[in-house]
């Protein structure tokens, strides 16, 4: 049986990100990012199948160039299935958008809810 699921949408998900600064980073860069890597955001087989659902909360390291540098967990969902998908996600973009206030790190809710 095939179940389809809803992420939160990328302005609630960027309502609440936290930037931790080198510098502040502008709640604009915050949502660019945040849709950006919500547009790549898959629900894994294996956590379907199981009725996983949960929220990941994963911070991103970003280089001055906008190149992801490396995540880590902030909370994890109850998951592991989920949580591994969350923390690889951001490789998957690719480079995201520089953020203009120099490297940074910000940390995004990414919720798995089965309907």
């Amino acid at each position: 049986m095939f179940h389809k699921f809803a992420c939160k949408s990328a302005v609630a998900v960027a309502a609440l990100l936290v930037s931790v600064p080198a510098f502040a980073q502008p709640a604009a860069w915050q949502q660019s990012v945040a849709r950006l890597i919500a547009s790549k955001q898959t629900y894994p087989r294996a956590a379907q199948m199981r009725g996983d659902e949960g929220t990941v909360k994963v911070k991103v390291y970003v280089s001055a160039s906008g190149a992801v540098e490396k995540t880590e967990m902030v909370a994890p969902s109850g998951s592991s299935v989920l949580d591994r998908e969350a923390l690889g996600l951001p490789t998957k973009v690719g480079t995201l958008p520089a953020p203009p206030g120099g490297a940074t790190a910000i940390v995004l809710p990414l919720t798995y809810k089965l309907m």
